[in-house]
């Protein structure tokens, strides 16, 4: 393998107060070698970003890197003056970062902002600048290369935006690209695109990658090698095949353990319990002691010591004596009894028919409508009492769109959606706001959706009040504290604010919030996406055993596959705000019939990296709302498309056991033509 192109040696940096401050990094050590992808994973808050920051010595104003070494290119880091440091970024390493709309300036032209790089490392102006802006945005893939440059990043998609930010990076011609969470906002076709692209580039020019995330499946198809951390620290080490094939470290296992999937499905999954420690403390032991279930007495009172074998390193006391050693091999999935939901019996819980949603355009001193997009655009559904369906789909297909216009959230414009033999989109509003305690939201943010002045108590009890106003208070204490204790919650959390609580405990606080006013059905948006693995196991472990115990019924609105193959009895795929195939999740996943669910089962990343799977890439961006294609929507990206697909939208055909599919594929009256 070639030198170390990157050596970090002890590096120890700290936030915030002097006196008592947040060791966020505590004697991290690694190598990055020329070429390689080097991944860096953990949770949230584990130091990794903060790591990242370290090296390229762009710390928040609190921080500070108290002792170590950050050799780059045989050169020592720590001691170069700040003129000089700035050749080193964009000239030597480079960043790019998870949420590109932060990073890019929204009243530059991203042309303006390409070429702003290119002056400051290679010194180009004028003409000689815009012809590379160009070169630039074509070689990452930016369709019509010309006329994004003279646009803004607002008119830009999430995965052009990362491809923009993307191309900043590569104008100083770096040796080393860090890539911070580069994929977790995007859906997994864009997810595939940007990791792909990646790859491309890396190999024409060289460059060496260190790839931060929590995403265990894209660690799996992009590293060479990887390291773990937890809580400030390296806790193992390892080449990807041996650390999939054999993970060491009772963390590394146990996050393993959190990922859902088909093998698991409607087991409980192994999520860790507790909370990652302060990076305030004093430690003495093994950090993650209090949440390991293969503790030592030796781990509470003594830090552990490296071991090494065959270049597999790991930070534990189960490895210093050979006796006490875990077998190997990957963890296995939960023990527990598969629950499985009964199918729903009689009329569906919920029956949504012909669901449209269209927002006017308007223009004009007059605001003349010249035109609508057509968010939803002829919607069924069905939710029978008890079970779950799962709508999947890109950004902007309409999934949120969908839920929001079930709960009269947002008034549709055509269709009917019918609760429990009650029609909502035609009841007067005393009457629907009756209905309200029955139909409840789960939001992607929780944070957002609460207000950051009010107590959790307060927060929960405002439904109760609302939709339940002849509960005594005592009773409503009471069951405040009940929900909270449901919910995995201490009831003092009652008397806190928001902000004191984490990710995984505001989502609980959401959910106890829905789960008040005792619903039928809830509607999940996206509530998983942004936890780490082991938050998100929780989560789902918490839904499930709601569901199995209230009769619950959801509707599940994301686009993370693991999650549905998991959570999931029957499965809608959208496209441009119609539903292009749908039926039992076994089903479909395994037996796909429309090319579009083909290609976002096939972006998927898995742990194993050399399935030799083949990946269906998708050209370009999804048309816009505001005018879809002729014929399928589908069709100007589809691999497979005819001359009958750009004619005529297809007619739904019944595969058999309530599976359905739109395509002309599997229409009787026509045959596929290569």
């Amino acid at each position: 393998m070639p030198g170390a192109l990157l050596s970090v040696s002890g590096l120890v940096t700290h936030l915030g107060s002097p006196v008592r401050p947040v060791k966020a990094v505590d004697g991290v050590d690694f190598e990055i070698h020329e070429g390689e992808t080097f991944a860096l994973l953990g949770e949230s808050g584990c130091g990794k970003s903060i790591t990242a920051l370290s090296l390229m010595r762009l710390l928040p104003a609190s921080g500070r890197i108290v002792s170590g070494s950050i050799r780059f290119d045989a050169q020592e880091l720590l001691g170069l003056s700040e003129a000089r440091m700035r050749a080193v970024r964009g000239g030597g390493m480079t960043m790019i970062f998870q949420e590109p709309m932060t990073s890019l300036n929204p009243v530059l032209s991203i042309g303006r902002q390409i070429a702003e790089a290119l002056r400051a490392h290679q010194g180009e102006t004028g003409a000689a600048a815009s012809a590379h802006v160009q070169e630039l945005l074509q070689a990452v893939r930016m369709p019509d290369p010309a006329k994004r440059a003279g646009e803004y990043p607002h008119q830009l998609s999430g995965g052009m935006k990362q491809r923009v930010m993307i191309a900043m990076a590569l104008a100083g011609r770096p040796k080393l690209l860090i890539a911070d969470e580069p994929t977790t906002a995007l859906d997994v076709t864009v997810q595939s695109q940007v990791l792909d692209l990646i790859r491309q580039l890396q190999r024409q020019r060289g460059m060496a990658v260190l790839l931060i995330t929590h995403d265990l499946g894209v660690v799996a198809e992009m590293a060479d090698r990887l390291v773990v951390m937890y809580a400030g620290e390296i806790v193992e080490c390892a080449g990807r095949k041996q650390f999939f094939r054999d993970p060491r470290h009772p963390y590394s296992r146990a996050l393993l353990d959190s990922l859902p999937g088909l093998g698991n499905r409607k087991q409980p999954l192994r999520a860790i319990g507790g909370f990652v420690p302060s990076l305030q403390d004093e430690f003495i032991g093994c950090r993650f002691f209090p949440r390991c279930e293969r503790a030592l007495s030796v781990c509470e009172r003594q830090a552990p010591v490296w071991f090494t074998e065959a270049g597999h390193r790991v930070l534990c006391h189960l490895y210093t004596d050979e006796a006490e050693r875990p077998a190997a091999g990957t963890p296995g999935a939960a023990t527990a009894t598969p629950v499985e939901s009964e199918a729903g019996t009689g009329p569906p819980l919920l029956e949504v028919r012909r669901l449209e949603v269209h927002f006017p355009i308007q223009a004009g001193l007059l605001k003349r409508t010249v035109g609508h997009v057509r968010a939803v655009d002829g919607v069924d559904l069905d939710i029978p009492a008890a079970r779950t369906l799962a709508l999947v789909g890109e950004s902007g297909c309409g999934k949120t769109t969908v839920g929001k216009s079930i709960l009269q959230l947002i008034t549709p414009t055509e269709g009917s959606v019918r609760f429990d033999g009650v029609r909502l989109n035609t009841l007067p509003r005393s009457q629907l706001r009756r209905r309200r305690a029955e139909l409840q939201i789960i939001f992607q943010d929780p944070y957002s959706s609460m207000n950051p002045r009010m107590l959790v108590g307060d927060i929960i009890a405002e439904g109760i009040s609302a939709l339940i106003p002849d509960e005594t208070r005592q009773r409503r204490r009471q069951r405040i504290e009940n929900l909270l204790n449901e919910v995995g919650l201490p009831a003092d959390s009652a008397q806190r604010y928001p902000h004191e609580f984490s990710g995984g405990q505001r989502q609980r606080i959401c959910i106890a919030r829905a789960l008040a006013v005792e619903p039928k059905l809830i509607i999940c948006d996206e509530p998983t996406s942004a936890l780490d693995v082991s938050v998100q196991a929780q989560i789902l472990n918490l839904l499930q055993a709601l569901q199995q115990q209230l009769s619950i019924s959801y509707l599940f609105i994301t686009h993370n596959m693991s999650v549905v193959s998991y959570l999931a009895d029957d499965i809608a795929v959208m496209y441009l705000g119609r539903i292009v195939e749908q039926g039992p999740v076994n089903e479909v996943l395994l037996r796909p019939r429309h090319p579009y669910t083909e290609a976002l089962l096939s972006a998927v990343p898995v742990l194993d990296g050399d399935a030799g799977r083949e990946v269906i890439r998708l050209q370009g961006d999804a048309p816009s709302p505001s005018s879809p294609p002729p014929g399928c929507y589908f069709h100007p990206r589809c691999p497979r498309r005819f001359e009958a697909c750009g004619e005529r939208y297809p007619a739904r055909t019944e595969i058999g056991d309530g599976h359905h599919v739109h395509c002309h594929l599997h229409a009787d009256s026509t045959s596929a033509c290569d």
